[in-house]
């Protein structure tokens, strides 16, 4: 039985086979996902467990040269912003950021290796992470 890190054994198997530039998308429980993309399902009720706390334990365990955000969360959840924001320079972790429309993020969710849904119920709490090189 693992001692520390990700418990949940399917998060910990999609974030162990990934490679350089592989994304891994977290999303509210609203998000659509694909049929083609792997599904991993956390929501227990609403609100639990919340996105920033899933977010907090993946970027934990993973190396992320990118992150991708939704434009309208800026104008419609600047506090999740502010939260993603915080937690990359408390890390220390430097990676680029890039907005793209909604329609647009929804849309790249088909090419991640997973989406794991949490239980958030506020609005564009999803983000897109591209994996880094940990050499």
């Amino acid at each position: 039985m693992k001692r520390q890190g990700i418990l949940n054994s399917d998060i910990s198997r999609v974030l162990g086979y990934m490679g350089h530039t592989d994304q891994i998308c977290i999303g509210d429980c609203g998000l659509p996902i694909p049929e083609e993309t792997e599904r991993i399902d956390l929501a227990v009720r609403f609100g639990s467990p919340s996105f920033m706390e899933v977010l907090r334990e993946v970027t934990a365990d993973m190396k992320v040269e990118k992150i991708i955000l939704a434009d309208e969360i800026k104008e419609n959840n600047p506090k999740i912003e502010k939260e993603i924001e915080a937690l990359f320079a408390q890390s220390g972790v430097v990676c680029e950021t890039v907005y793209v429309p909604h329609t647009q993020l929804k849309e790249m969710t088909k090419s991640c290796k997973a989406v794991i849904r949490t239980g958030e119920i506020t609005p564009y709490a999803n983000i897109i992470l591209q994996s880094g090189c940990i050499f």
